[in-house]
């Protein structure tokens, strides 16, 4: 691909199959594909050590979630967020329910590739999730990406059958027995999806989804603990910069390598943030164990660190007792200040404001 094979103003049906010609795996990027795999080793096997890994998927998905949005400039807070996911009867603005739709189609799709493979139907259904609509692969002509000021900086390819060909190739790319690295797999794949941008609307959430379940699917990950959307934001210029590089001069080397950068870095950040999680949990459990053992039990601990948001009937709806017992245990640890009260409508909330403070710092 040459620059002038590239017209901002025009489709990009010409765009060209993975893999890209050219070395890819050169030195550098080998170096730090290893580098990268093993942080990412790390992180997988410090996230099976998490006692409740419903809680990875369920708490620690919402800071992808909520990050994967605000680069499509869907605002919300943390508070927020948290709110709304411990319970849809609360009010929570569109944004919010925006973020959980994300969390909904990543589960969607961490659950289906254990029986399905990773293809245009998996990514009709995850991008339907995120927006709650009912719509296939783009028909219309007439899409376009543009910058702030509005001018045409990216006209994506046209057409239902060019789009089905170019992701029935991106399908065949993915599962082809190549012997490249997974991880530079990945980055060539998540540039291929935004550059084909198949839908309507909710590309780039589909596009970073896709990028997680590829990882477990692969074998890397166990469960979908990977979020590069953070990365991305701290670093949002450079990512714009390489997709349009790659697209313009074919400038795969340096775009491989800040993908690579963005699995290193985020697999340390979150290997780190797991760590914090595993020893404030044991620091509760002995402290419970020690100064409430009336109260303590596995279970107890486990529930409060679900999701920072708690209240009587998730303890009811865990077996752990009847309303009046488990009101009794989460007053006892808001007296010793583990959980904080708070009343929200009719029902009062215990924030574990420890956990609140690991996930969202």
């Amino acid at each position: 691909m040459t620059q002038n094979q590239f017209d901002r103003e025009k489709p990009f049906n010409c765009l060209p199959a993975l893999p890209p010609g050219g070395e890819i795996e050169t030195s550098a990027v080998l170096k730090k594909a290893i580098s990268a795999s093993r942080a990412m080793a790390e992180l997988k096997g410090m996230a099976e050590r998490m006692p409740n890994q419903a809680m990875l998927i369920d708490s620690l998905v919402l800071q992808e979630a909520r990050a994967s949005s605000e680069i499509e400039n869907i605002l919300t807070t943390n508070d927020e967020v948290y709110k709304a996911a411990s319970d849809e009867a609360l009010p929570a603005s569109a944004e919010a329910k925006e973020v959980l739709r994300y969390r909904q189609a990543l589960n969607h799709g961490f659950r289906q590739i254990k029986s399905r493979p990773l293809a245009t139907g998996m990514f009709v259904e995850i991008a339907q999730l995120i927006k709650e609509m009912q719509f296939d692969i783009r028909r219309m002509p007439g899409t376009r990406i543009a910058n702030g000021k509005g001018d045409t900086i990216y006209t994506p390819p046209e057409g239902e059958t060019v789009i089905r060909d170019k992701l029935r190739e991106l399908e065949n790319f993915m599962h082809a027995d190549d012997n490249l690295d997974v991880l530079v797999k990945m980055a060539l794949m998540h540039y291929q999806f935004e550059a084909i941008h198949p839908f309507p609307d909710g590309n780039g959430r589909t596009g970073r989804i896709m990028n997680i379940l590829y990882l477990v699917d692969q074998g890397l990950l166990n469960l979908p603990v990977l979020y590069l959307s953070r990365y991305i934001i701290d670093n949002k210029a450079a990512y714009y910069e390489g997709l349009r590089r790659v697209t313009e001069e074919a400038a795969w080397h340096d775009w491989v390598l800040y993908m690579l950068d963005a699995v290193e870095q985020t697999s340390i950040r979150t290997h780190g943030q797991i760590t914090d999680i595993l020893a404030l949990m044991e620091s509760v459990r002995e402290r419970v164990q020690r100064e409430a053992p009336g109260i303590y039990s596995k279970d107890l601990i486990e529930q409060i660190f679900k999701q920072p948001y708690c209240k009587i009937q998730f303890l009811e709806h865990a077996g752990m007792g009847t309303r009046q017992t488990c009101a009794k245990y989460l007053r006892e640890l808001e007296n010793m200040g583990i959980l904080k009260g708070q009343k929200m409508g009719r029902e009062v909330y215990f924030i574990n404001s420890a956990l609140f403070t690991l996930l969202t710092q």
